[in-house]
């Protein structure tokens, strides 16, 4: 397989390699497709748990979203949060 590069992205691997961060340009190549494929796991998790949520939604399952549900929810997560910096913080 032949990869074309454009000269900007030629530019950043030869810094890359001056600078010491990749040896190769095989080796920028390969860390590219490393992130690529942790993306693509990524997105496809994130399309699992969206589909769930979406079909807990269809079955009745979801909760109605209101400020005042919000307000609750965010002063449960500040007393949990706080909790937990005590818990750390103590003797």
């Amino acid at each position: 397989m032949e990869v074309h590069l454009t000269p900007e992205q030629q530019a950043f691997i030869r810094d890359a390699i001056r600078g010491g961060r990749i040896k190769t340009e095989e080796d920028a190549v390969l860390e590219a497709l490393i992130l690529w494929e942790e993306r693509e796991r990524k997105r496809t998790e994130f399309r699992a748990t969206l589909d769930e949520a979406v079909a807990s939604v269809e079955r009745g399952e979801g909760k109605p979203i209101t400020q005042e549900s919000m307000r609750k929810l965010a002063g449960e997560v500040k007393r949990r949060g706080l909790a937990r910096l005590a818990t750390e913080q103590a003797p």
